[in-house]
């Protein structure tokens, strides 16, 4: 199909952003077979031939949605999980934090995350991201705990246990509205269990 004209209203109004925040909408609201370009437009009010001004097809838009979110994720992790402070407890309560705060509020992020989740079991390239994002995420996790336990086996089951608690977590406080008495509860739970325990080095 031939790409709309640069002089046309369509390619002024949106852009290839625009495409991407509205194919994240699509995939946090119904799941990856949501993603149908013509949908799409139709819920952008324009023709397809804005979306091949700025994607060859479905594909490249499936592409660089993932990419968008790899970084996305990856800025996150450097924000809060790879920050190091003087005192490895707080760091990891510090991260614990976050990580509820998000599964509290951002809604939409957690659907997305969990529509890739149900995608990865039968698409390679998904799993393949997902599992990088994974092993990224404990190796940071277990350099915290690491720490604390100067054990690495120790601190290696310890980053898998907290990182599913969080995943976990994020999901029970993932409705609408968010409950505060249960994210205490939970915070509460997980820091006594997993971050303020006697160890050796505190």
């Amino acid at each position: 199909m031939a790409r709309t004209e640069p002089h046309s209203p369509e390619v002024r109004q949106l852009s290839r952003d625009d495409w991407l925040d509205a194919a994240f909408d699509a995939v946090a609201a119904g799941g990856y077979a949501n993603l149908r370009v013509l949908t799409i437009a139709k819920g952008l009010g324009v023709t397809r031939g804005s979306f091949f001004w700025h994607f060859k097809d479905r594909n490249d838009l499936v592409a660089a949605l993932l990419e968008r979110w790899r970084l996305a994720q990856r800025d996150i992790d450097e924000a809060t999980v790879g920050a190091h402070g003087a005192d490895a407890k707080a760091d990891l309560l510090r991260i614990l934090d976050a990580s509820l705060a998000r599964g509290a509020t951002d809604y939409k992020g957690l659907r997305f995350g969990l529509a890739l989740r149900d995608q990865g079991r039968h698409d390679a390239v998904v799993a393949h991201l997902l599992a990088e994002m994974d092993a990224r995420r404990r190796k940071l996790l277990e350099a915290k705990y690491l720490r604390l336990t100067a054990d690495p086996a120790r601190s290696a089951q310890l980053a898998l246990v907290f990182y599913l608690a969080i995943a976990g977590a994020q999901v029970a406080l993932g409705r609408v509205p968010s409950s505060p008495a249960v994210a205490m509860q939970i915070r509460d739970a997980l820091a006594s269990s997993l971050i303020e325990f006697n160890s050796p080095n505190t």
